[in-house]
């Protein structure tokens, strides 16, 4: 599956980030690092680059104003997304703004992902949502349903890998662990993020 002198992109927002800027390397310390570290390990003989191109604070309407750079003129051989968060948390903290609805998402997401098959030979992944509180019922995990149903419907029409990220979290938060995967709700402590590389390493590595 993965060749030579590959680059993976991994692209979103703050999950993603994690203290990409702060990082010499520029891959932070987050899942993006963990994955990083991993298939650099594993694949020593492969030449391997990952490239961290996570941005605080993005909806999918900020990746598509940056796609052309971020993304299809790097051409990467993979590239990995994980977006859904804030168009659904600013619509609970800053509910003044011009919301990203679900219609919306999907209809943007999928222009990116036309972008990539169109202009690239780049193998897609996409990253389920992950959660906001640590609550399977709160309101906003309820409003987050249809931006995971969108990422798994476009994983379909794309032929993407689907990482089952909110589904991870989900079967964690049922299990009944007293113990937190995340600082506020939403950014993640290192065992959220070790949930996330993980669920992404297993995807991969089946499809």
């Amino acid at each position: 599956m993965l060749n030579k002198n590959d680059t993976l992109i991994l692209i979103g927002d703050s999950i993603t980030e994690n203290g990409r800027f702060e990082d010499p390397q520029e891959i932070g310390i987050g899942y993006a690092a963990i994955i990083h570290d991993f298939l650099t390990v594993k694949h020593p003989e492969l030449n391997l680059t990952v490239l961290n191109k996570g941005i605080g604070g993005n909806r999918v309407t900020d990746l598509e104003a940056r796609w052309q750079q971020d993304v299809i003129e790097l051409e990467p051989d993979w590239v990995s997304i994980s977006i859904g968060i804030n168009d659904v948390w600013r619509q609970f903290d800053q509910p003044e703004m011009e919301q990203v609805h679900p219609e919306l998402f999907e209809e943007v997401y999928d222009r990116l992902l036309k972008q990539v098959v169109d202009r690239t030979d780049a193998g897609i992944i996409l990253m389920e949502p992950t959660i906001i509180q640590e609550q399977t019922d709160s309101k906003e995990n309820l409003t987050l349903k249809p931006y995971i149903e969108a990422t798994n419907k476009l994983a379909s029409k794309y032929q993407a890998i689907l990482v089952p990220t909110h589904q991870a979290f989900q079967n964690y938060l049922e299990a009944g662990s007293k113990v937190p995967l995340t600082t506020d709700g939403v950014h993640m402590n290192s065992k959220g993020d070790i949930l996330m590389a993980s669920t992404w390493l297993h995807s991969f590595y089946k499809s």
